[in-house]
């Protein structure tokens, strides 16, 4: 299994966990055994959260020995191939997969969000790919227009993001109590994104405006450690010291489960992280999406959703008001959301499914 595992991203290891949890149900529905050996950059603790065999996704000798011995590769789900955030990252995910072929191995794209990809050098070398691959899915329509337009030939299968099948765990994760006083939690899912923190300056007066004209109590959820932690410190800086008593962080939850968790019991989440929406849509929190990525709006469109605001321009005003408005009609929203949010959960294991089923 190759994808983005091991770097305390909470939104990888939530697809890390769900993919495994859905390997597991399928292979059992199909009679088989499915066994996972994870390419993580952090093996020993990969192989402690989850129980599986993890290799260091960046030592050669060990990647090519787990691919030699193992019976195919799984590449996702996440956005593996965009060439955003570096030069190199398309390269390496190619590169994995190209060796599983050459090796003969038979290679599955599992829910990945395809781009931006904005080197056409790069077409080439994800066609030639892609077309060799046994199963293709992407988690959303424009990743499958953009596999068209660079002449990918395989069929492919637009299926959601896995963590939208990923369930809550039985036991574990305790969260906080609510401060006296407080009736509503709103969660917070930020990431630094502008330079001049621009997004988070706007964010922040959204978020005064919310707790002036309510009594909520605002819960930061940091997906990604430790910068998300950082972020939601620097917007709680800027907050009045009188707001303080009502705010708190969600530090140091790192098993993709207990995050869950946490947004569960959340009445309205205000998020920039991708997963951070898919968690609120999973347990049906209300949710307003700030877009800093093309992948953010993919996922708000397929419920029928926009953006309330992106990273180049946020209006604290609409922003609060929104979300004061989400608050009073949480369960109407609910009830129109459902049927869409049922949908995507029960599509979210068919890749697991495909690939149950080719190995059976």
């Amino acid at each position: 299994m190759s994808g983005y595992y091991g770097f305390d991203n909470s939104g990888d290891e939530a697809v890390l966990q769900s993919i495994l949890l859905a390997l597991e149900e399928q292979g059992r529905a199909q009679g088989i055994r499915l066994i996972p050996v994870v390419l993580s950059i952090d093996p020993a603790k990969t192989q402690k959260t989850y129980g599986v065999e993890a290799v260091h996704r960046m030592k050669l000798g060990e990647l090519v020995r787990a691919i030699r011995g193992a019976d195919g590769l799984i590449s996702g789900g996440g956005s593996l191939l965009q060439d955003e955030t570096g030069f190199k990252t398309i390269p390496y995910y190619l590169a994995v997969l190209k060796l599983a072929q050459w090796l003969g191995k038979p290679t599955f794209i599992y829910s990945q969000g395809i781009g931006p990809v904005h080197r056409p050098m790069f077409f080439s070398w994800i066609r030639g790919v892609f077309n060799k691959c046994r199963f293709v899915s992407v988690r959303d329509q424009e990743s499958k227009q953009l596999l068209q337009k660079m002449n990918v030939t395989k069929e492919v299968m637009v299926v959601p993001d896995p963590v939208m099948g990923m369930p809550l765990a039985s036991t574990g994760h305790q969260v906080e109590d609510l401060p006296k006083g407080a009736t509503s939690v709103v969660g917070v899912s930020l990431r630094f994104w502008n330079q001049d923190r621009s997004e988070l300056k706007a964010i922040s007066e959204a978020i005064a405006l919310i707790l002036e004209q309510s009594d909520v109590h605002v819960r930061f959820l940091p997906f990604h450690l430790p910068s998300d932690t950082a972020a939601s410190e620097y917007v709680i800086g800027l907050l009045d010291p009188k707001y303080h008593a009502r705010i708190t962080i969600a530090d140091n939850v790192t098993h993709p489960q207990h995050m869950l968790s946490e947004v569960s019991r959340c009445h309205l989440l205000i998020g920039m992280r991708l997963h951070s929406l898919i968690y609120g849509a999973s347990q049906q929190v209300p949710m307003i999406g700030i877009s800093y990525d093309p992948k953010i709006d993919q996922f708000l469109n397929r419920l029928d959703m926009a953006a309330a605001a992106d990273t180049k321009l946020i209006h604290a005003e609409v922003v609060a008001s929104e979300a004061l408005q989400l608050l009073r009609e949480r369960e109407a929203w609910q009830r129109l959301k459902k049927p869409l949010i049922d949908r995507l959960k029960s599509e979210a294991q068919r890749p697991a499914e495909q690939i149950a089923s080719f190995f059976k």
